[in-house]
Order: structure tokens, then C-alpha cells, then sequence
């Protein structure tokens, strides 16, 4: 019961914003330093210059110190409380380099290898059959089941709370992987959460204890914090929005796991940390270049991933980065090592892109260090469009399927342009740079599609920036009003999940149903295999007398997960 007097309940929010508002002048303040182009900075972040905006925290650091830092909008839409530098953000996925940098200063103690099995460690983990390492788990090339995909499947929503408990027991029923460690890369969060445990149990300190002692203490990262209890109080801390169609709504986040994600921080303390990769105040250089270095497949690949960390490089300069996204918490930082530079950004707008934001930053900084030819990492080759009549087009017109990840696409003909369709509100013009070659409009980054011949069947090569390249293959789909979809219902249990989803035709439609989420249409894509409006791909099993026994359900992050047929 709130038992203030109503007067004092009415000043205390205009108390707090006045404070903000000092906080805010004096971080301004520090902003006007020779050379430092606040204006052009102000001009990338006007979409959130407003008290009745979700806003925006920017920080440049340059030859080690910070150079720019600003706030714009809003930290808390109900009392109109502005983002200054000090604001405290959530900043999800950016959280992973510290558990990374912390598994690494145990390393150096001698308390563990990088390549050891992860059950050597966490013995709940399963044997899968398959050597698990530390290793595997810090560069998402473990094949482990993402944690998040595991539990919207099991019915948790994203506003649960959700304790590391949780994800430790849905990980010991597991039984398959999503592909032999090492094999391939594919992003894991899993693998993040098990190391932080790793470090909390060689510690004997829990995984925000050891941070606080070992990292944000010496760093003097005094806003920082592993957020592992959802009801702590934080200080200063910015609350989360999406947009509505009549303006913006709480995003609740309740997490209360460690490792993947729950880094608190701001973008202050923030640029300390990316100062400490230049010159070690805490760590080492081994650490620093054993986390900047990229990682190996098992046939000697390597791809954009380091070690809690991206190597993506930018207009020719390397660039070593990582994004998140929470609730609706956006983050980045991007570090440029050989210009000693880093800009990071971060947001409580779920529709905003902090690593376009940062780009747009490093631009005003970098301009004469960007070269003219890309770096030899990139794909994103310098190609002139073409011109193509619509009859040379229509050839390329078709369905086409990816097996590895039971994916469809459609190519077909729209206003003079091929289009690539990857369904409803989703879909990308195509710009012919050569008689079988397009390159992809309106994309973050490089992608081509080549339109192939082989063996007399039509296949779709697509190419794309820092990934292993993708071929498709054409395919006629199959008429869903021709097909009796009543065999397919039932309930279907997983033992992995512990839980079940009811199939039925409504409507002449099949559909999901679950105790916690709403319904789902499934439409048919192959015989026997169907997808759901965000990409969630089920395939169907059948025994030897062709009844429908089970169906294998596949996100973006978890492959083949079996459900029977009860």
C-alpha cells in the first residue's frame, strides 16, 4: 500500500528529472570537445531526440579515451526520465565476451583448458557420444540446442521468469545434438549459459560475484553488473518498449540467467572495457588475442566467428563486434583495433538497429581510413546491374527447397523485377549483374543468387557475406487442397520438453495448439512437411504402414526435435 502523502508522491518524479536532467547537461557538456562533431552525431540519433520517445545511449572512444557521449529520448516513458552516458542498459547478446574473457582468466590460472569436455565440468550435461569443449561452447560451433528455441517450444514465454535452473534441466533431457561438434557454426546460447556455470563452479563464486570481483571492480565499471535476480532494484536503469500502432508498450524482461545475456551496464563503462582490448588493465594479451582470434571448423574453416565475439570487416578495416537484442533492449559495440577505435550504442526500442546507428558514427570518424576495395574477408564484390527482358526472367520463375534446413523459397516475376520471396511481408528485388546472376537489393550485406543447371534440374546457389554459401534445389509444391490433412492429427508429446501440442484441422486448415501459446496455422510446403508463420518447420514421420508416428520440429536454432504420437 503506498502511503505517501499525495503532494510528495506528485514531487518525487520531477525530483528524479530534475536530477536526470543535471546528469544529462553535465554528459552534454562533456560531448564539446575539439573536433568531435556532435551536430552530425545528432542528426543520425533524431529519431529519438524526444521525452516521449524510447531512447538512445552513444559512446566514441578514440586513442583511448572517450571522445563523444551522449543520451537522447527516454530511459522511462512514464515519468518522462531522459538517457544520459550513466543510464543503465540491459544489453542482452554483448554480455557474451565477458563470459568468454572470465572462462579465459580461469584458463590462465590453470583451472581449466579450453578444450575440455564441457561434462568434465557440468557431468547434467548428456553424453551425446560426441566430445563437447569449452571451446565448442565459446565459438557457437558446439551443435547444442539454443536454449531459447527450447524453451518457446516447451511453452515458456519471454516475460516468464527464467532462472538458469531452468535452462540446466531443459539441457540434461536433451538427447540429440543438431550436428556433430565442430562440424559446423550455428548460434547458440546454450553454450554461454554452461560456461558461466563452468566459471561460478571452479570459482566458487557466483558468475556476477566473480564478474564484479575480477572484471568490472578493477575496470572501474561501477554500473556494471550480471543481472541474475529479476527483482533486484537497479539504479538508473532504462525500461524497454516496442511500438504499437498507437505508440509504444512495455517489453518485459524477466531473466534471470547469466552468461548468454543480463549484462547491465552503460555505455560509459562500457567504453572502458573496449579500452581494456588496446591496453590490458585486467586479463592479458594472451586473452585479448586468444578472443580476437578467429575459430576453426574440424576441416580447418573459419568463419566470421571469434570468441564471444564477430570479426566482420567494414569498408575495408576490420572490425571485431557483437549485437543484442532482449525484450526490447537493442545494443552494439564495434571495436576498430588498428584505428583504436570503438563506438557503442544502446537502445530500449525494439524496431531500432544500434549496429546501423554505429556505423553511421564510425563514418564521421574513420572516413579516411575506409579503403576503396574490400578486404579479402568480405564477398561484396564492386558488380554493375545488367538489363534483362521479361521473357529471360520468367525462365528463372520457381520454388526452390533447401534441405539442410527444410527451408523454401519462390522466385517469380513482379513489376519488371525477379523477386526473392521468403513469405508474407517478407521478400527482396533481385538486380541481374550477369545472364544467371543477381545480386540481392535492400539487404545489410552482400548477397547473390546464381541460377544453376545440373543433371537437368534447376538449382538456386545463393551467396551470401560471412556465410557458407547455399544451394537450393527447384521443386513443384504439392496442392494442399488435394491432400487429406486429417491423418496428421493428433497430440504429440516430447519427452525432451516435457510437454505436447495437439494437431486438428480447423477450418481446412491444420493447426497447432498448446496450453501456453496461441494456435498456429500450418501450411503444407512438401508431402508431409509443413512451416508456421515465424519459419518453424514440422516433418511428419511415418511407420512401415504409412501412418503418421511422430513429427520432427525444427526453429532456426534447433533441428529434427521429436515429438510422438500418443
Amino acid at each position: 500500500m503506498n502511503t505517501l502523502p499525495n503532494p510528495l508522491r506528485a514531487i518525487i518524479p520531477l525530483f528524479f528529472l530534475f536530477l536526470s536532467c543535471i546528469s544529462d547537461a553535465q554528459d552534454t557538456l562533456n560531448t564539446e570537445l575539439p573536433g568531435v562533431p556532435e551536430k552530425a552525431i545528432d542528426q543520425i540519433f533524431k529519431d529519438f531526440d524526444g521525452t516521449d520517445l524510447p531512447g538512445a545511449a552513444v559512446a566514441v572512444v578514440q586513442k583511448g579515451k572517450i571522445v563523444f557521449k551522449k543520451g537522447y529520448g527516454s530511459a522511462n516513458l512514464e515519468y518522462d526520465i531522459p538517457v544520459s552516458p550513466s543510464t543503465v542498459f540491459h544489453v542482452a547478446s554483448v554480455s557474451k565476451q565477458f563470459t568468454v574473457f572470465s572462462v579465459l582468466l580461469l584458463a590462465e590460472e590453470g583451472k581449466l583448458s579450453l578444450d575440455d569436455d564441457i561434462r568434465k565440468h557440468i557431468p547434467e550435461v548428456p553424453d551425446f557420444g560426441k566430445t563437447i569443449t569449452l571451446r565448442h561452447l565459446a565459438t557457437h560451433t558446439s551443435g547444442m540446442r539454443d536454449q531459447w528455441d527450447l524453451l518457446s517450444l516447451a511453452g515458456w514465454r519471454f516475460d516468464d521468469v527464467i532462472t538458469k535452473d531452468h535452462i540446466l534441466k531443459l539441457v540434461s533431457k536433451q538427447q540429440d545434438l543438431n550436428f556433430d561438434p565442430g562440424e559446423e557454426y550455428l548460434y547458440c546460447n546454450t553454450g554461454f549459459t554452461l560456461l558461466a556455470e563452468v566459471v561460478a563452479r571452479l570459482s566458487g563464486q557466483s558468475f556476477a560475484e566473480f564478474t564484479q570481483q575480477r572484471i568490472f571492480g578493477p575496470l572501474k565499471m561501477g554500473r556494471s553488473q550480471f543481472y541474475d535476480d529479476h527483482e533486484k532494484i537497479v539504479k538508473n536503469r532504462a525500461y524497454s518498449y516496442n511500438p504499437t500502432a498507437s505508440g509504444f508498450q512495455k517489453s518485459v524482461l524477466s531473466f534471470a540467467n547469466v552468461g548468454a545475456t543480463s549484462l547491465f551496464t552503460t555505455v560509459e563503462d562500457l567504453a572502458l572495457w573496449a579500452m581494456n582490448f588496446k591496453e590490458p588493465r585486467v586479463g592479458n594479451r594472451a586473452i585479448v588475442d586468444q578472443m580476437n582470434t578467429l575459430a576453426e571448423l574440424n576441416d580447418g574453416e573459419t568463419f566470421t566467428g571469434a570468441y564471444g565475439q564477430f570479426v566482420t570487416p567494414y569498408k575495408g578495416l576490420l572490425q571485431i563486434q557483437h549485437s543484442g537484442g532482449d525484450a526490447g533492449y537493442r545494443s552494439y559495440l564495434g571495436r576498430f583495433p588498428d584505428q583504436e577505435f570503438a563506438v557503442m550504442v544502446f537502445t530500449n526500442r525494439g524496431n531500432s538497429n544500434p549496429a546501423a546507428l554505429s556505423l553511421h558514427v564510425a563514418d564521421l570518424y574513420l572516413a579516411s581510413d575506409f579503403t576503396e576495395e574490400p578486404s579479402h574477408a568480405d564477398k561484396r564484390p564492386l558488380e554493375k546491374t545488367i538489363e534483362l527482358d521479361n521473357e529471360k526472367l520468367k525462365a528463372f520463375e520457381s520454388h526452390y527447397w533447401y534441405e539442410a534446413q527444410m527451408v523454401p523459397r519462390r522466385i517469380y516475376l513482379k513489376n519488371d523485377t525477379l523477386m526473392y520471396f521468403r513469405g508474407p511481408g517478407n521478400e527482396s528485388a533481385l538486380a541481374p549483374v550477369a545472364k544467371t546472376k543477381f545480386k540481392m537489393l535492400g539487404v545489410p550485406m552482400y548477397v547473390s543468387v546464381e541460377f544453376l543447371t545440373e543433371n537437368g534440374k534447376q538449382q538456386m546457389l545463393v551467396v551470401q557475406e560471412n556465410s557458407p554459401d547455399i544451394t537450393m534445389q527447384a521443386y513443384t509444391p504439392i496442392d494442399p487442397a488435394l491432400v487429406d490433412l486429417h491423418p496428421y492429427s493428433g497430440t504429440f508429446f516430447s519427452e525432451e520438453l516435457g510437454t505436447a501440442y495437439t494437431i486438428n484441422v480447423k477450418d481446412g486448415r491444420l493447426t497447432a495448439s498448446h496450453d501456453r501459446h496461441p494456435d498456429m496455422v500450418l501450411s503444407m510446403a512438401k508431402a508431409d512437411i509443413f512451416k508456421n508463420k515465424f519459419g518453424t518447420t514440422v516433418l511428419f514421420t511415418r511407420d512401415a504402414n504409412n501412418r503418421v508416428v511422430g513429427m520432427k520440429v525444427s526453429t532456426g536454432r534447433v533441428r529434427k526435435l521429436w515429438f510422438g504420437k500418443q
